[in-house]
């Protein structure tokens, strides 16, 4: 077994750190550690955190870290954080608000860059969350950037999905796309000490009733969301393998709600691990894993054989002497024909 993959299970704090941030890079013997420390993962609950910025997502982590560590739970948090367009790594805005943990020893606190990447998540962060895994974390928190509403691809790394909301930054039902609505597990309405917060929780229940459609109507269709919500309901209680998402108010700079937010996420996570729908969930969030692994190792293949037929197809392709279709099926062609 590798050096650091054995310095991890044995939760050595550098040495994790140091394999996280080979993993991160992609570089020196990650992958040789990874495949060490792959039957040693599987354990930890992975509980994804987005939501537009402003929301207060980085004060709600941290509170939802302290309900976890009273509870017993050994946590990690993976922050990704925006790239700095000086040193293309992470800011770390996101670890200094969380700086009251850092001299615990069962709370693990990494910073990731976005590096531009699609939905808010560095293409290294799955394979950071299994070094946590291996770790020994019993959850791990990934918190995304919350740039626009493109963050989907949390779904392919996280077991329960929290989306945060805050009254007042326009995410009301017109803000948010049916895509959002159908990653979330979870809703929290942060900061609900503010005006709109009502109006915020009755917008989201009705659009969450209706199965994402937003009504225009505004103020004039909630009355039908607590018609709609109650069937719905009536409904689920017949259907152990149907999961609603919950809509809990917090107030995080004054921990309030957060430990009824954690009840609900881990209802989220008793239907996940208990229902056949969430073991199909988890069974193909696994297959896309397994997905992502394979284009990324075929498009690197095919970069390495192909050399500078890619360079020379761009100039064919530039000078109008062929379009991009026919250059890439050719390139395609030449790769397997090697």
């Amino acid at each position: 077994m590798h050096p650091l993959a054995e310095k991890v299970l044995a939760r050595d704090m550098r040495g994790t750190a140091r394999a996280c941030r080979l993993a991160d890079d992609r570089a020196g013997d990650y992958l040789t550690i990874l495949k060490d420390l792959f039957p040693h993962t599987g354990r930890a609950w992975t509980i994804g955190v987005t939501g537009n910025p402003g929301a207060g997502k980085s004060t709600l982590t941290d509170r939802l870290i302290a309900v976890l560590r009273k509870q017993g739970k050994r946590v990690a948090v993976v922050a990704i954080d925006p790239t700095s367009p000086f040193s293309g790594g992470a800011i770390l805005g996101d670890r200094i608000r969380m700086q009251a943990h850092f001299s615990d020893p069962d709370v693990f606190i990494r910073s990731l860059a976005t590096r531009g990447a699609l939905g808010g998540l560095s293409r290294s962060a799955a394979d950071v969350i299994r070094v946590l895994d291996a770790w020994g974390a019993d959850v791990i928190l990934v918190e995304t950037v919350g740039v626009g509403q493109d963050e989907l691809e949390i779904t392919r790394t996280a077991d329960t999905t929290l989306v945060v909301m805050a009254p007042g930054l326009g995410d009301d039902v017109q803000a948010i796309k049916a895509g959002l609505l159908e990653c979330a597990d979870v809703f929290a309405v942060n900061k609900a000490d503010r005006e709109g917060a009502d109006a915020a929780v009755r917008d989201l229940e009705l659009m969450i009733a209706l199965g994402g459609e937003v009504v225009k109507a505004g103020v004039h269709s909630r009355g039908h969301a607590a018609g709609a919500l109650d069937i719905q309901k009536q409904v689920v209680r017949h259907d152990a393998n149907k999961w609603i998402p919950p809509v809990t108010r917090t107030v995080s700079t004054r921990d309030e709600g957060v430990a009824a937010l954690v009840t609900q996420l881990e209802a989220h996570h008793a239907w996940l691990t208990g229902t056949e729908a969430g073991a199909a969930r988890r069974f193909e969030r696994l297959r896309e894993a397994m997905r992502t692994q394979l284009r990324e190792a075929l498009l690197e293949a095919a970069m390495a054989e192909l050399g500078g037929a890619l360079d020379e197809a761009a100039q064919a392709v530039a000078h109008r002497q062929t379009d991009p279709y026919t250059a890439a099926e050719r390139l395609v062609t030449a790769f397997r024909g090697r």
